[in-house]
């Protein structure tokens, strides 16, 4: 069976299938999803979980054999399968296609492909025979605001056009963001009327140490006030996923400018499409560092993702201390 996140509460009322399947590259709504499988699973005596990520050289057999094997902990236990790129390669495809179709007893195999699927592959086809498939799409741009609003009801508020448009202006289409401003408004705002005007008050409180505000002070090179902004944001709770988007959001424009420079371009030239309050900073931190050196960042980045994610050793925060004082760093010539 396929269907959205949106249905698959209803689903997890009665007897958990042996395989789900979560397909998708929205993140928000795909680990929403898991949430509610790995809760329903609990609620039905799977104490046990054993996670695999299915990265380059990843052994299959290895999650063959532990679903073949029974565990020792539990008599009813969760096998959960990550596959980064949504693309398991031929070894992979075979394993899980041999598991869907002889599932391991008392065991629920969680398989969460965090990329878009090419297509219908066979793979994923005796996945969802097997049990439950549950395909996230992107929400469109003009589908957040009914998304915010159904959003801001949960949570007791009753929303009016203009305070919705403005949590949806705000959050540009990142439901994980969206999420984020809803969860502050709950803590700022008692449950009943909002308007814009309440919005605009609640994001004035909130917004003291911002994740906009951890890049510019990276991009302006001021390591001391990077720390304080950075301990500001842990210290109000803010998610670390989002501070390490806004990071990989602004590392990946600086190494693209910087390769335009290095290419020739002139960096009024390049900068030209910048907000024009943001391009001194832009400007500085280009100076400081050259194109392959932004490059080393950003994949520090990408692994501060994967340890972020926990498919990778380390500290979420002491990595994006690691992160922003390299990206803040006098490194001019690097």
């Amino acid at each position: 069976m396929k269907l959205g996140p949106d249905r698959l509460s209803s689903q997890l009322k009665g007897d958990l299938p042996p395989v789900v399947f979560i397909a998708g590259e929205e993140p928000l709504q795909r680990e929403e999803s898991a949430d509610a499988i790995r809760a329903a699973a609990r609620a039905q005596g799977y104490t046990d979980r054993e996670v695999f990520v299915a990265e380059r050289s990843f052994d299959w057999d290895a999650m063959l054999t532990a679903g073949a094997s029974l565990s020792l902990f539990a008599s009813k236990r969760i096998l959960e399968l990550r596959i980064p790129t949504g693309k398991p390669g031929t070894k992979g495809a075979e394993a899980l296609s041999s598991y869907a179709k002889d599932p391991a007893p008392d065991t629920l195999l969680l398989v969460i492909a965090e990329e878009k699927l090419e297509g219908n592959p066979v793979w994923a086809q005796n996945l969802e025979r097997a049990g439950l498939m549950v395909q996230v799409w992107p929400v469109a741009p003009a589908e957040v605001p009914a998304w915010v609003r159904q959003r801001l009801k949960a949570k007791g508020f009753d929303a009016t056009p203009d305070a919705v448009t403005l949590i949806s202006g705000r959050v540009e289409g990142n439901l994980l963001a969206a999420k984020q401003e809803i969860e502050k408004l709950t803590l700022l705002r008692e449950p009943g009327t909002l308007d814009a005007e309440a919005v605009a008050e609640a994001v004035t409180d909130s917004a003291r140490y911002d994740a906009f505000k951890l890049v510019d002070a990276a991009l302006a090179g001021d390591v001391p006030r990077t720390v304080r902004v950075l301990e500001g944001l842990k210290a109000e709770g803010e998610e670390p996923v989002l501070v390490l988007g806004a990071l990989l959001r602004q590392l990946k424009e600086l190494a693209s400018f910087a390769l335009e420079i290095e290419a020739g371009t002139p960096a009024q030239r390049v900068t030209a499409g910048v907000w024009e309050r943001r391009r001194p900073l832009i400007q500085a931190a280009l100076k400081r560092r050259k194109a392959m050196g932004w490059q080393r960042l950003l994949k520090r980045a990408q692994r501060s993702d994967r340890v972020l994610k926990g498919r990778a050793h380390g500290r979420p925060w002491d990595e994006l201390l690691e992160l922003t004082t390299q990206m803040a760093g006098n490194t001019s010539g690097r």
